[in-house]
């Protein structure tokens, strides 16, 4: 999700706030499950991958609006 960013600026807000830490890894967790639900690797109903997805993309936006805010924040 953040591959486009500096690696090190990512690694440095996960170290300085946990809730966009724990908010990156479900992300990660949540984006790994759809896609293996996708492929067929992971059996799950229609239900709950859609709910997955909705999660993912809430995380998503979160995330994106704290970069921003922390962006936002320097100088």
């Amino acid at each position: 999700m953040f591959e486009s960013k500096p690696q090190d600026e990512v690694d440095a807000l996960m170290k300085r706030d946990s809730e966009f830490r724990v908010l990156y890894h479900r992300h990660r967790k949540l984006d790994s499950k759809v896609r293996d639900a996708e492929i067929g690797a992971l059996p799950m109903d229609g239900m709950t991958l859609a709910g997955m997805k909705r999660e993912k993309l809430r995380a998503k936006h979160k995330l994106t609006q704290m970069w921003a805010d922390r962006s936002q924040a320097i100088p």
